[in-house]
């Protein structure tokens, strides 16, 4: 397994080498000036000229990108132009609440989006089986900003069940509350996706010769559908889960956007909105960072599940 994960992660440099000078040139193009903004509103040219000189803006694009990289791998990402403090400081500030409603989302979506699955698999053909599909459809043809304003509307703003804008600190000191609307709504675009792939692969698996040997050694029913058909469904499973997870990535920056939630996504529209290109910078490099590092832990659930996959 070490040898693979060495494999992956010599393989995901070069992408993540790419993603960040793509969202450099992409950033260096902008029409917004780095240089004029520091300099303020009624600033003359010549500031603006020698602020461009000093922070380096007059070279070429390639070489402003290997001098950040440079600076990247010494662990300086720069310095906010509007705060005026340190990248890192500000992402070290963002990265747990965003780790919080990651983990909250996927902690609600995985279970309930595997056990509708398997019950619909289980139940086919029946009411049961129906609803189920029906329902994982409408939650995929939902968009992720429908489901977080309806729950706005409803259950924070007019029921005033649950708060709905900010983050009251962490989770394991009264912050749980404000956790729940916006899990829900990155969590709940996944459930649908989850539940109708876990339903196929458990139906194909059902139909295998290991399960019906399995029944026929007087095993109880739902042993053979966790231990064994269950189990062996996992790895499309698991597959869908990876690349959903990552995609979630974005789903947290329009989450955070809309509950006012501290975390990275928000930091990230912020500082582009402002046109804060370091801060920017190093968000998307963080979010780039997580997207490899989920893509890395599936294939490691791959081993898990497959240890054929070791050969």
């Amino acid at each position: 397994m070490g040898r693979q994960i060495i494999q992956r992660l010599i393989i995901s440099f070069p992408a993540l080498i790419g993603v960040l000078f793509l969202c450099f040139v992409m950033m260096q193009v902008a029409p917004a000036d780095p240089a004029a903004i520091i300099a303020g509103p009624d600033a003359r040219q010549e500031t603006i000229d020698a602020i461009r000189l000093e922070l380096g803006l007059d070279r070429p694009i390639l070489v402003q990108f290997i001098e950040y990289i440079g600076r990247v791998l010494q662990g300086d990402l720069g310095r906010s132009i509007i705060s005026n403090k340190a990248v890192s400081e500000e992402l070290a500030q963002t990265i747990g609440p965003t780790l919080e409603l990651m983990i909250g989302g996927l902690a609600m979506a995985i279970p309930l989006g595997i056990l509708l699955g398997t019950l619909a698999a289980v139940k086919r053909g029946t009411l049961v089986d129906r609803a189920i599909m029906a329902v994982s459809v409408a939650g995929v043809s939902m968009p992720i900003f429908f489901i977080g304003l309806v729950l706005i509307q409803y259950v924070g703003f007019k029921w005033n069940l649950l708060p709905f804008t900010g983050r009251n600190g962490p989770f394991w000191d009264g912050g749980l509350s404000s956790m729940v609307l916006p899990c829900l709504t990155l969590g709940s675009v996944l459930i649908g996706p989850i539940a109708r792939l876990t339903r196929t692969a458990v139906l194909e698996v059902l139909g295998a010769d290991f399960v019906r040997t399995a029944r026929a050694k007087g095993l109880h029913e739902s042993t053979v559908i966790v231990g064994h058909a269950l189990r062996n469904a996992l790895i499309p499973v698991v597959t869908l889960i990876g690349l959903q997870a990552a995609y979630l990535l974005g789903g947290a920056v329009v989450t955070e956007t809309m509950f006012s939630w501290p975390g990275v996504g928000r930091l990230a529209v912020g500082a582009i909105i402002s046109s804060d290109f370091p801060t920017a910078q190093g968000a998307i490099m963080i979010l780039a960072l997580a997207f490899l590092l989920i893509n890395l832990l599936v294939d490691v659930f791959y081993v898990y599940l497959d240890p054929r996959m070791q050969r």
